[in-house]
């Protein structure tokens, strides 16, 4: 039997933006290849997002630089409109995003460290990529 504990990472954001914006602009291909960066160095060049239980996304992120490039890829396991997005990544790990409505939007990522990566800089990229998405939302009209 397994009883390997995995690392558990988390990063929140909240956002000055109704909810069907803030859905709207997370679910879209053209929005995520605008927001989908932790800073000005990095790019999402390609996406592709079916956002529905089964559905698969792609996130093509490279550094601008050409020196590194990913795909963050995986499949949708349960989605319910302006409140919560759970999936698996290709490689296993699990990740859930809670949406909660109000003034101001609160959004919390909750996902699992990928173990060959230092935890630290995985949770800083990942707010990162939020803060990103927060900037993003609140200066589109």
């Amino acid at each position: 039997m397994n009883n390997i504990e995995k690392t558990t990472l988390s990063a929140e954001i909240e956002i000055n933006a109704p909810i069907e914006k803030v859905w709207a602009l997370w679910s879209t291909p053209e929005d995520i290849m605008q927001w989908n960066t932790p800073d000005a160095t990095w790019h999402t060049p390609h996406a592709e997002n079916n956002l529905r239980p089964g559905g698969q996304f792609l996130f093509a992120m490279a550094l601008k630089d050409g020196s590194l490039n990913f795909d963050f890829t995986g499949t949708y396991d349960e989605v319910i409109a302006n409140r919560l997005i759970a999936y698996t990544l290709n490689d296993g790990r699990k990740s859930t995003i809670h949406f909660t409505a109000g003034n101001p939007v609160k959004l919390v990522e909750i996902f699992e460290a990928d173990d060959n990566q230092p935890a630290a800089m995985q949770q800083q990229f990942c707010q990162a990529v939020l803060d990103g998405f927060k900037r993003y939302v609140e200066e589109k009209p």
